[in-house]
């Protein structure tokens, strides 16, 4: 008994090998025809594929730049500060109305020290306060010239601001303390006065004035504006930095403007304060306990506060319906596509009713003539969604060259588009190959 019963064993792996080799050749077999049968109508083909192609390829350009756009976003709200809640002094809306109707006016509103002051004493779980003072003037070196925002503020502001020093350093408390006229500049205007030698150390111009660059900071990203979110304004791509006092002494606190013979002046002490808070977690208890102080003591409307935690989650939640638009738009170009295909199959049907009876009298069953065409209608979706990830992941690259827009590809994207466009050869591809198999053999034999 023993001696015998290897051999059904070995039978039975010999039937399944048999049967394996014979399923390969009917799959081989289905995809000659069904690529010898798409190459007779190649103009045809080309065009069914170019729906699937444009369809995928939108899916992943679209999603790859929704995906940049929101990337920039919420990397300008990080460098906020996600435990940092920011203060900014707003001109008061019937103030202006008077400066218009007058010729000669000084406008007060805005912050003030003895805010800060209260902030600090009377605000619990704060960690740092940091006030910035901001002017906008020309800074000079030789007779080079750069629009530049000035911001008087103390050592404290890179650290909370996630700002850089890429060369030197930031001023120091004793140099603040002293008034010393001392900057650091950014980036970008550093190329524009210093285009060959290292700024350290040299000398820069506002009004009348010189200050020493002791510091550099790294670049910023490429600013963006929202038109949804009190971000205040767009980040200036030329900065400069000095010591608070000695913006103080140096400018004051009168800012003039004339125009057309006209003058006006605004009185502004402090144009900003950032409030650094231990636990983001009491961010937002923070936030309303300055609201409700500020109240207190400023009777009109001159001030706003950002809270950057606030704005990121807004910020996330905007790129998730973003991207369930976009997808959704890209989604209907995969459907047409889709409906294309199935379109060119029931047409390949109604051409090739003789040939189907021919396969189904010679013995060909149901079941092959289903493969038949789901063959050929996952070529034409396959070969499509190939081309388009390709295409999809090329138009991203070429948006960022020609615009220096900001563009993410992420990795489940392509993935995600290529399976859709699998699936939609699939489905649309199931009606018309069941509806060739369900031919009478006979009245197909008589179709001409």
């Amino acid at each position: 008994m023993s001696s015998d019963s290897p051999k059904p064993k070995s039978a039975d792996q010999t039937l399944s090998h048999a049967n394996l080799l014979a399923a390969l050749q009917r799959a081989k077999r289905s995809m000659r025809l069904g690529l010898k049968s798409l190459w007779l109508h190649r103009l045809r083909s080309l065009l069914t594929v170019l729906g699937i192609v444009f369809g995928v390829c939108s899916v992943i350009a679209m999603l790859a730049i929704g995906e940049g756009a929101s990337s920039e976003a919420q990397d300008q709200i990080k460098n906020l500060g996600s435990q940092n809640i920011i203060i900014r002094s707003t001109k008061p809306p019937d103030d202006q109305k008077v400066a218009n109707n007058r010729q000669n006016f000084v406008l007060d509103f805005g912050l003030k020290p003895l805010d800060v002051q209260r902030i600090e004493a009377t605000i619990p779980r704060v960690e740092i306060v940091v006030p910035a003072r901001i002017i906008r003037d020309y800074v000079w070196h030789g007779t080079r010239r750069v629009d530049t925002e000035i911001s008087g503020t103390t050592p404290f502001y890179p650290v909370l601001r996630n700002q850089r020093i890429s060369q030197g350093r930031f001023f120091s408390q004793s140099e603040m303390d002293s008034g010393e006229n001392v900057c650091v500049i950014g980036a970008e205007m550093a190329a524009i006065l210093f285009p060959i030698d290292s700024p350290l150390g040299k000398d820069v111009r506002i009004t009348s004035e010189y200050y020493r660059v002791i510091g550099v900071l790294e670049p910023l990203a490429k600013s963006f504006q929202s038109d949804t979110e009190p971000i205040a304004a767009t980040v200036p791509l030329h900065r400069l930095f000095i010591p608070l006092t000695t913006a103080r002494i140096r400018f004051g606190e009168v800012l003039a403007k004339r125009r057309s013979g006209s003058f006006s002046a605004e009185r502004v002490a402090l144009h900003e304060i950032t409030v650094k808070v231990g636990d983001p977690k009491d961010v937002t208890g923070v936030s309303l306990a300055i609201k409700s102080m500020l109240e207190k003591f400023h009777s009109k409307k001159d001030y706003e506060i950002v809270v950057p935690l606030e704005l990121l989650r807004r910020a996330e939640r905007t790129k998730q319906i973003f991207n369930i638009v976009l997808g959704s738009i890209a989604a209907i170009s995969l459907l047409v596509g889709g409906i294309g295909i199935m379109n060119i199959m029931l047409a390949s049907v109604t051409e090739r009713t003789r040939e189907i009876g021919i396969r189904r009298a010679l013995g060909a069953r149901r079941r092959d003539i289903i493969i038949q065409f789901l063959v050929e209608s996952v070529i034409l979706s396959g070969t499509g969604g190939v081309l388009g990830v390709l295409l999809g992941i090329l138009v991203p690259f070429l948006v960022t060259y020609f615009s220096d827009m900001k563009t993410i590809i992420t990795l489940w994207s392509p993935i995600i588009a290529f399976t859709i466009s699998a699936a939609v050869g699939v489905i649309f591809g199931i009606y018309p190959a069941t509806r060739a198999a369900e031919m009478d053999p006979v009245e197909a034999l008589r179709h001409e």
